[in-house]
This record gives C-alpha cells, structure tokens and sequence, in this order.
C-alpha cells in the first residue's frame, strides 16, 4: 500500500509518503534532481544502500542517541558538511530516528542559511513523531529541546518495512507515541487501539499502516492550526506535549540514560492523566480505562523520582511555561485535551505527593 499526504498552504509546504521497500529509489530519486546529496544516517541502522553508479551522493554515519543532539554534536556534524564542500544546490537527507531527524533538521535550517532537507525516519516514534511538523534542535544541561528552529522537511519517506529491524522495545517506545494522539484527540481511535494494540505491536502490516496514517493526520491537525505553538487554546500545537512535561523531566533528570523517549513520556502521560483526575478533568473510571491499557501494553506507568523536589527543577524549564506558572497539555476525557494554565511550582508538587 502507498500513501501520499500532502500539507500546503501559506506556511507549510511539505508531503509524506508511506511506502513499504522505497527507501534506495527515494534517494537516487533526490540525486537525480540535485547537485548534491548528503546523506545523513544513524550508524547503528541495518539498511543495504548502494549508490556505487551515482557519484553526487555523499553519505556520513552519526552515533546517534541524545547523546548527539547537543553544541558539539552540531558542531560536528556541520563541520564535516561544509569541509565536504556542501553548497546551496545541495540537499541533505537524514536517515534515523528522532535525535537525528531533530539534528540534521536544525543543521539544515541554519548552515548556509538554510538547505532543502529530506527525512527517512526509521523508528516508529520518529515515523508518527519527531519526523511530522518540522520542529528541530538540540538539549541543554537545562532542558530538553530548548534551543532549535521551525524547518519543515521538503518530503519524509515512512518506509514501515525498517521496523522489521528494531527490537520491541523501541516499537513499544513508538507505541506511546500513537496512543497519546488518541488520548488527545480521538476516541474511536483509542477504541480501535484497544483492539488491535498487540497486533500492532506484533508488527502486522495493514494495521500498522492504518495506525501511523491516522497518528500522522492527528498530528498534522495541530500543525496546521499552530505550527509554532503561538496559541494558547485547545487547537494549540502544546496538546502533543500532553505526558512530555513529566516525561521530559525525567529524561532530562536521568540525562536520558534510564529511559528511552517512548519510556519516559509513556511515565508521563499516566502522571498528567494522573493530575488531570486530581484536578477534577477526568473521571476515575476513564483513568482507569488508560491505565489499565498501558499495562496490558507493557508500557511504563511510575518511577519514583515523580515524588522528588529534584524534577520539579527541570519540570520549570519546560517551554511551555510563562508568567511563573507551569502549563501542562491535559485530557479532560478520552479523545479530548485542554491547556491548563493554573499550576504553580508548590501546586505541582503537592499534587504529585498525592497521585
């Protein structure tokens, strides 16, 4: 099955195609049309590229994991570019999960002010996530994401037939991704994850590719109304974060060495389902109805640093924080989110010690 989704208007212009088994033609496709062609790719990645016959493309390995997606990981990488003669007739495609589509995207909009780039995400989070939207940037010691730009890719190419090479646990980690798009915003789909989740998990084809074209349309409903998280509404880009403000803390806590992204934000989202019941949003038999799918799931639910004053130092740095009080994305029911704007640092904590 072959599906195009194209996005186009005043602000965004980009198209993502899902195709099983494309990924060698995508790229000498690309080559064919460009002067030059860097080619970006997680080292750890097990794909079989030959471009023996195409001399304008070049290809770099990156170690990837957080661990790149800092000022010397930019440095680095943008470096090597430019010393291989990168110019503005040149493309770069990354090849990877999120942290690398989050580097090379944010390297592409800024060296020599800005190159049309390509993603090939080749996670499952990175194929529902990070690659749709065009957010890009890097992590500080004080947080997580918080230097970056707004860059949409030119065209990501979701190719589900690399998920055959990853190990469950990072297909869980994409999991968590998924079903937070429907704890936001659609309620059917919840319902259909509650029947189809193993299968899912199992990598069966069909229901995998209905999974990440619905997970992609969600996503791309909040990018389209706010695609620089300006608004502060229901229609706000923040609702993707729901989860992530605990789950960012975390990782940024452990520095991103206990958990993986899925992990941590699958953590934070029954923390802030959690505080959406304490604050009378949610009601305790949907609360459950959630809880009890995570866990029939595997995914994680707890870790004790939730009780801890130290997270609520890294918890404070989240961007969509402003005027001293710390906003969340929360779920007022299954299938429906709200920005929750009331909660100071004491609050937080004092709920947290009580959920």
């Amino acid at each position: 099955m072959q599906k195009k989704i194209s996005i186009e208007n005043k602000k965004l212009k980009t198209s993502i195609l899902i195709k099983k088994n494309f990924i060698s033609n995508f790229i000498k496709n690309i080559a064919k049309k460009n002067e030059k062609v860097f080619c970006v790719i997680d080292s750890k990645i097990r794909i079989n590229l030959n471009f023996n016959n195409q001399k304008n493309i070049k290809i770099i390995f990156v170690h990837c994991g957080e661990k790149v997606k800092t000022f010397d990981g930019y440095k680095n990488l943008a470096e090597k570019l430019i010393k291989k003669d990168i110019n503005r007739r040149s493309v770069v495609i990354a090849i990877g999960g999120g942290t690398l589509g989050d580097l090379t995207g944010f390297i592409a909009s800024t060296v020599l002010r800005g190159l049309d780039f390509f993603l090939i995400p080749t996670t499952l989070l990175s194929q529902v996530d990070s690659s749709i939207g065009g957010k890009n940037g890097i992590n500080t010691v004080y947080g997580k994401n918080l230097i970056g730009t707004f860059y949409q890719p030119k065209e990501v190419l979701i190719d589900i037939s690399i998920l055959n090479t990853l190990p469950k646990k990072e297909i869980k980690s994409g999991y968590a991704e998924i079903v937070k798009h429907a704890l936001i915003k659609d309620y059917s789909f919840f319902c259909w994850l509650e029947e189809n989740a193993n299968k899912l998990l199992n990598l069966n084809s069909s229901i995998l590719e209905k999974a990440i074209h619905k997970s992609i349309l969600i996503k791309l409903f909040y990018v389209k109304k706010d695609e620089k998280e300006f608004l502060l509404n229901n229609n706000s880009r923040a609702m993707l974060n729901f989860g992530h403000t605990i789950g960012h803390a975390i990782e940024s806590h452990y520095n991103y060495k206990k958990y993986n992204h899925g992990e941590a934000i699958s953590i934070g989202m029954i923390t802030e389902a959690k505080i959406s019941n304490y604050l009378g949003l949610l009601s305790s038999i949907e609360l459950e109805r959630i809880i009890l799918h995570f866990k029939n799931c595997r995914l994680k639910t707890f870790d004790d640093i939730l009780k801890d004053k130290l997270l609520l130092n890294k918890i404070i740095k989240d961007k969509k924080n402003f005027l001293n009080n710390i906003n969340f994305s929360l779920i007022d029911k299954i299938g429906s989110s709200i920005f929750y704007k009331k909660l100071d640092k004491q609050k937080v904590y004092k709920i947290l010690q009580n959920i």
